[in-house]
């Protein structure tokens, strides 16, 4: 009784959280299972077949180049599309979807070339028993699942059992459990051993493997000779079970195996067939984890002390950071929402309505002055000043993280000139816009932006992340005004992406609430003004899309200027948009309104001038002007955490506002970002597998009307490799004409890729070369694609020449198997008949279909060959859909890596050589690195020491730091007085941005000096 109630209170101060994570374990990927016990079965393949047979494989095809062309063609074109998933888990689960569709055309196909037979493969008897098992497996396993959610319902199993199984679990474990069984038929064959003793059979394979007749060991010497290995394992751990006759319940029930004699066997073999008991063995351990799991109590029965799950539960957290955004990704609803956003923006509202002037609006007057919602002067009493400036964060985890927890350090040592020097956090956290990607929304801006700066710097226990803050600001308790607050706080101003649904996000999330993790927001409008120490101010302007201040914002900061900033002060300008480079690079001129305000108000006070927009740090410094120097030090530092932009792009950039500039620091430097851009021709479809929903789909489009291609014989009837060539280019050129002058909907795909394709070339360029290189362009995919379509076509049609292909119809292989099945699976209880006459026919129906489905090129093959003898008038409807689906299949494979490549090359051309596609070549390579932000200093005599401080690398795997987990967290301290504010370290500790981080650029901008530049 004691040690009941023991039991109860301790069940009792166990969360029911706890007990949910120990019942029920939840794994990051539904697949993970499945995928190692694939890699397990395929180990286990290759272990059992011989060299000797791969060395026959060799001899037979060694003085056949067609055949190891057609081998190499298949294999590259399989492993290149499949290579982005290639030792990685991938979501959403297209890269499961991925591994089992190469898995099942690679099959068909191959299973049709010759030689697999001297591997000791008969892929013919292997997939048709593959197929047969998948299905009675899928029946079986759904038959139990509804008999046990039936018993849940009416209450004979615990409520846990109530929670449905995945569909595409139960399917993949049906495939690993239907290769495991043709694997074991592939090399033990169905073959009922001789029969023993029960004495015997247990003696025999307890100890024939490791003991020769001499009682020696011999494992090593039979290790060297695989085939009597693998005999004495079927023999051994394989054995059968028994004979029927042993179990007479089972008897009508079960598949017998083919009869082990010298010579014609005259009776039928009634030993259980070891494959069929293998398979139940299999089915059985599933059922078994599944009831014990579901619905036993085991694991409640069984629970983790408190110490030990918390101590596990430390070993497994990790954050779950997402992904840089996939911007060519064809299948993300996100990216769609943002062109429909973007659309919307600029159709409807730019012009229209301007949430700028909603807030002028409802800016509220005190004591006669409206700027008390919009001016802060609150830090002009501090002696020693720090400020940070970051842009464009929110895009990937890992990146923005890095970034925050560095923003997030009390202080960061950095060497400097042969010694180390500390910068202390800034008092001020400054965002220069696009706070999150690829859109404005919730779900972008609490998981891309609040939840890295939220690990990096926690906010305050009491803090409610749904809360709305209504009275800005909402001080702490104990603070009485903004000048007694002493942490860092955070100002912000919208950038382009951040005006996509109008500013609503950004008001909800940035003037409507009071912390960004442990970062104050006393900001209330989308722009302000700050007053500094020493006579320095900062401008937060807010450009919409229009790339200028509105009116209200003019009249503001113009009124600001001639009551509040002095003759010698300095004015800090942060805008999203870096119009002095952008205006250079499109060879336009915006920003009227903001060079009003800096020419005619600022007059020379303008000191410097901060944006982001362009994902890389720049700075450019006045070095000649024949008038006033109207802004000596133009800065851009958008490496927050978005993707990378190049640099090199902008090398020749060097007047503004009359002035000539000059380039003091670029990061990276122009030669790396050169280099980075050669990731296009190498990774674009590692870093946009997506990407493949809009290739593959383009180019079959391109190649619709050429399917299928019945006279191809003059190429292989080539005496030589050049006439074979000759031949194959000739055809290329036949078909591009064909698409050109009688094609429809090839011809149509081709005209819309080059309308679509001279539209995307950036417009700073003249027409004729817009039209020239979406000409050029084209043409690259078109050849591409028309190339690939006649290696198809040639690999069908060498196939049927060789009697590979279109022999016997479209059931082939249910044929074939049905010929063979009785005499290696002896039936002679009739259980094939009874399923057959239960189901109505339904199971063997099932097996034949799904037998033609898998056998994708015998169906591609007879439909070819009926189209080439009648025309394509003979097909119906349904049988042209059938066609090019199953043509579409293998064309996609073809297609998805190519497109990529020509793509990822045009990309590479275009930035390198004609410097444009700025944006689009880099967002493609979806870089994390090198990522920084710049760190001021107002100094005591009044100048501002400004480091810009990096990291190259970006750490991807983090682990919880035991320094910030061991220190006290108490209710009252709040996280900026902690000695490890942030949550989070990289795994390698030599990696973390703490430890990596380096001064990129380093210099001083005299508060008082007029002349040009600084030091």
């Amino acid at each position: 009784m004691g040690s009941d109630k023991h039991s109860a209170r301790f069940l009792h101060n166990l969360k029911m959280e706890r007990v949910r994570t120990i019942l029920t374990h939840t794994y990051p990927y539904p697949h993970e299972h499945s995928r190692h016990a694939m890699i397990a079965v395929i180990l286990g393949c290759m272990f059992f077949i011989s060299s000797e047979n791969m060395h026959s494989l060799v001899e037979k095809l060694d003085n056949n180049f067609k055949w190891w062309s057609m081998y190499a063609c298949l294999l590259g074109f399989f492993y290149f599309f499949s290579s982005p998933f290639i030792r990685k888990t991938i979501r959403p689960s297209y890269s499961t979807f991925s591994r089992w569709y190469i898995a099942w055309i690679l099959v068909a196909a191959l299973y049709h070339l010759p030689s697999f037979q001297s591997m000791g493969l008969d892929l013919r008897m292997n997939l048709s028993l593959f197929l047969t098992i998948y299905i009675s497996s899928i029946v079986f396993l759904l038959v139990f699942h509804i008999v046990f959610l039936g018993l849940w319902y009416i209450g004979l199993v615990s409520r846990v059992a109530g929670r449905r199984p995945e569909i595409l679990t139960i399917l993949q474990s049906c495939a690993v459990l239907s290769i495991s069984c043709c694997i074991f038929y592939s090399h033990c064959g169905n073959r009922a051993f001789q029969r023993q003793t029960p004495l015997e059979r247990r003696h025999a394979s307890r100890f024939s493997l490791w003991k020769g007749e001499d009682g020696n060991s011999t494992w090593l010497a039979k290790f060297t000779h695989i085939d009597e290995l693998r005999d004495q394992v079927c023999s051994s751990w394989f054995a059968p079970v028994g004979s029927a006759r042993d179990y007479p319940l089972l008897s009508k029930w079960v598949i017998y195996g083919e009869l082990a004699c010298n010579g014609s066997c005259p009776d039928s073999s009634d030993e259980i067939s070891p494959i069929y008991s293998l398979w139940a063995t299999f089915i059985g351990l599933y059922i078994a984890n599944y009831v014990v799991e579901r619905s036993t109590g085991w694991a409640l029965a069984h629970p983790l002390s408190v110490e030990n799950y918390e101590k596990l539960k430390r070993q497994q957290m990790k954050p779950n950071f997402l992904d840089m955004v996939p911007w060519y990704s064809g299948t993300s609803a996100d990216l769609f929402k943002t062109v429909f956003d973007l659309l919307v923006s600029v159709t409807v509202f730019l012009g229209r309505f301007d949430m700028r002037m909603m807030q002028a609006a409802m800016t509220k007057y005190c004591d006669g002055n409206k700027s008390k919602e919009l001016l802060y002067d609150h830090f002009t009493d501090k002696t020693d000043f720090w400020f940070d400036f970051m842009a464009d964060t929110g895009d990937g985890g890992n990146s923005s993280y890095s970034v925050a927890k560095l923003l997030a350090q009390s202080f960061i040592k950095v060497p400097l000139e042969n010694d180390f020097i500390s910068l202390e956090r800034g008092n001020i956290l400054l965002i220069g816009g696009d706070l999150a990607y690829p859109n404005p929304s919730a779900f972008t801006y609490e998981k891309r932006l609040f939840c890295p700066f939220e690990y990096a710097l926690q906010p305050p226990h009491w803090y409610k992340t749904d809360s709305i803050s209504v009275n800005k600001p909402e001080l702490p308790d104990g603070v009485s005004d903004l000048k007694h607050y002493d942490g860092p706080q955070c100002f912000l101003i919208p950038g382009n992406h951040d005006w996509f649904d109008g500013l609503n996000t950004f008001m909800r999330y940035v003037c409507h609430k009071s912390w960004l993790g442990g970062w104050f927001m006393p900001q209330k409008k989308s722009y302000f003004a700050l007053q500094l120490p020493k006579g320095w101010w900062v401008f937060g302007l807010d450009l919409a899309l229009h790339g200028d201040i509105d009116v209200y914002q003019f009249n503001f900061f113009s009124e600001l200027v001639k009551e509040k900033v002095r003759e010698n002060d300095a004015v800090i300008i942060i805008t999203h948009e870096p119009n002095w480079l952008l205006d250079w690079y499109w060879k336009d001129d915006t920003g009227k309104n903001m060079r009003h305000l800096i020419f005619d108000f600022l007059k020379g006070r303008c000191k410097l001038r901060m944006a982001g927009d362009l994902h890389h740090y720049m700075r450019h410094s006045c070095t000649q002007s024949d008038g006033p120097v109207h802004v000596p030090h133009l800065l851009v530092n958008g490496c927050g955490g978005a993707f990378l932009h190049p640099t090199h792009v902008f090398r020749s950039f060097s007047k503004f506002y009359g002035a000539s500039y000059e380039s003091k620091s670029a990061y990276p430097s122009f030669d790396d970002s050169s280099r980075i851009a050669l990731g296009n021709i190498l990774k674009f479809r590692k870093k946009n597998w997506q990407f493949d929903f809009i290739g593959g789909i383009i180019y079959f489009l391109l190649v619709f009307s050429l399917f299928p291609q019945c006279k191809l014989g003059h190429i292989l009837r080539g005496d030589s490799f050049s006439g074979h060539l000759g031949s194959f280019f000739g055809t290329v050129w036949s078909s591009f004409v064909y698409v050109i002058e009688q094609s429809y909907v090839s011809f149509t795909g081709v005209l819309m890729l080059l309308i679509t394709a001279i539209m995307f070339v950036p417009s700073k360029i003249s027409r004729r070369k817009r039209l020239l290189i979406g000409i050029l362009h084209v043409s690259a995919h078109l050849t591409a694609a028309l190339i690939l379509m006649l290696l198809l076509e040639l690999g069908i049609e060498i196939c049927i020449q060789h009697k590979l292909l279109a022999t016997s119809g479209y059931h082939t292989l249910y044929q074939w198997y049905k010929s063979v099945e009785n005499e290696h699976f002896p039936d002679p209880t009739g259980l094939r008949d009874r399923i057959e006459q239960w189901t109505f026919g339904f199971y063997p129906a099932c097996i034949k279909y799904l037998m033609s489905a898998f056998d994708i090129p015998e169906v591609m093959a007879v439909t070819r060959t009926n189209i080439c003898r009648e025309g394509m008038e003979s097909l119906s409807r349904s049988g042209a859909a059938i066609y090019y689906a199953s043509v579409f299949l293998y064309f996609w494979v073809f297609s998805t890596p190519v497109v990529s490549l020509v793509f990822g090359s045009y990309l590479y051309i275009s930035i390198n050589w004609l410097h444009i596609h700025f944006d689009e070549a880099f967002s493609s390579l979806r870089i994390a690195n090198y990522k920084s932000f710049t760190r001021f200093h107002i100094k005591p005599d009044g100048d501002l020491e400004v480091f810009t401080l990096g990291v190259d690398k970006v750490p991807k795997e983090w682990k919880l730091d035991k320094d910030w987990d061991a220190e006290p967290r108490s209710t009252v301290k709040m996280s900026h007085h902690r000695r490890f504010p942030s949550k989070w370290c990289a795994t390698t500790l030599q990696q973390d941005p703490v430890n990596t981080v380096k001064i990129v650029d380093h210099f001083v901008i005299r508060r008082s000096e007029k002349d040009i530049g600084g030091s």
